[in-house]
């Protein structure tokens, strides 16, 4: 996205810098800077908080065709998708593990209480 590259140096930031005060990845905000990914609406989101803009504006596409999808994968893409990945589960564990286990209760709970029923009612 050319714009994220514009105003980037328009506000004099470096790639690394802007990695290090949007929390993304240095090759993430190269990939974004060259088109290669779009980037999410958490990553716009961090941005346009930087760059001091609207979310809109960086969020402006090139024109492009109807129904036009590019299932294009690269092996850094996939890549840099589990180093990001690895870096969620290593900083939000406690969380991920919470959900699980809320989940797993959730879809358990008529077999979790029969168990129940069942040893207080002695069988």
């Amino acid at each position: 996205m050319a714009n994220i590259k514009e105003l980037r140096t328009k506000k004099g930031l470096t790639q690394q810098q802007l990695a290090d005060e949007t929390g993304i990845t240095l090759r993430t905000i190269q990939r974004i800077e060259n088109g290669e990914v779009n980037p999410s609406l958490h990553s716009l989101n961090n941005l346009s908080r930087v760059l001091n803009t609207d979310l809109s504006i960086l969020n402006q596409k090139e024109e492009t065709k109807p129904y036009e999808f590019n299932f294009t994968f690269k092996i850094t893409d996939m890549n840099q998708f589990l180093t990001d990945l690895k870096i969620l589960v290593k900083n939000h564990w406690k969380i991920i593990t919470l959900i699980v286990l809320i989940v797993w209760l959730a879809t358990s709970y008529t077999e979790i209480k029969a168990g129940i029923m069942d040893g207080w009612n002695g069988k």
